[in-house]
């Protein structure tokens, strides 16, 4: 079995956040929170990260983060531009942005020969994720049926005090295998916990303490990228004429239908770890305090790539 590779979505601008957030600092050094990520990874057993980034933003990015890691780990980059879609397809004319985080990972296919990670460059998952992701990664083949894994996080754990947020709701078996993923788009904290509306906040439906939630924090072998591949010339052909300027092909859906099909199993993980992120410009600061306290219990060094 070929050792895991970890590949980092890089590409998406922050749009509510108000800029590039996968490389803001977060700490005096200038760490990024895919810093931590990345070095949380390489500590779990990971040797290779691929970077799905922009042309526009790849000298800053390299700059950045890439040339701090290179040193130790093997590092690839590969870019998701509107462009990369199959013929005879063409970018509808006005359309600015790329077509999600299915198309995303699509574009990295040529460079992924292994069983493999994927996680968002602006979320916080801690060292325990990746140490799951591995040891999973490292011991789960597909035989009849494809077998991945999803990291489960905590809905309570994932939820800001300054707005709402968008989680994949997970439904779990008895055997801890995905049976269900419904995207919620609004998701708020309330006094009782978490909540979810569905008419612009005229009624509220409870999200219990404890619901696993996907944070984009997957592990996947090979054979995912053939299935991304071959399936999105068909949402190129069923979304272009109903919603050409801003359709996207996720992930999740394609895990979905996968899982629909009898196609995939997807064991859920579940961790008690905090998720942390800068969906809006005030979750900074709590990110910042997270990060030195994590530094003060030595968790992390001071200096994450210092020789």
């Amino acid at each position: 079995m070929k050792k895991p590779i970890l590949v980092v979505l890089a590409a998406g601008m922050g749009s509510r956040y108000g800029g590039l957030k996968q490389m803001d600092p977060v700490d005096d050094h200038r760490h990024t929170i895919l810093d931590f990520s990345v070095y949380d990874a390489m500590k779990a057993g990971f040797k290779k990260v691929v970077f799905i980034i922009k042309h526009a933003i790849e000298d800053d990015f390299k700059e950045m983060v890439g040339k701090r890691i290179e040193p130790y780990m093997e590092v690839e980059y590969v870019y998701q531009e509107l462009d990369r879609i199959p013929e005879p397809f063409r970018v509808p004319e006005g359309r600015e942005k790329p077509f999600g985080t299915g198309h995303a990972l699509l574009c990295a296919k040529e460079v992924i020969d292994a069983p493999f990670a994927v996680i968002n460059a602006d979320d916080f998952y801690g060292r325990e994720a990746f140490e799951k992701l591995y040891a999973y990664l490292t011991s789960h083949e597909d035989d009849t049926l494809y077998r991945y894994n999803m990291v489960g996080f905590h809905i309570e754990n994932t939820v800001t005090e300054n707005g709402h947020v968008s989680r994949g709701v997970c439904q779990v078996d008895e055997n801890h295998y995905l049976t269900e993923i419904t995207e919620r788009t609004r998701i708020e904290k309330k006094g009782y916990g978490a909540a979810y509306t569905l008419d612009e906040g005229k009624t509220w439906f409870a999200v219990p303490d404890g619901t696993p939630v996907s944070m984009n924090c997957w592990g996947f072998t090979p054979s995912f990228m053939d299935e991304l591949e071959s399936r999105f010339p068909a949402f190129l052909e069923k979304n272009l004429d109903v919603n050409p300027l801003k359709c996207e092909y996720f992930l999740p859906g394609v895990v979905s239908d996968l899982l629909e099909e009898g196609k995939a199993t997807v064991e859920v993980t579940e961790t008690s770890g905090k998720w942390y992120g800068v969906t809006y410009k005030e979750d900074k600061q709590v990110v910042m305090d997270a990060i030195r306290a994590m530094k003060e219990e030595g968790i992390y060094p001071d200096s994450l790539w210092s020789k």
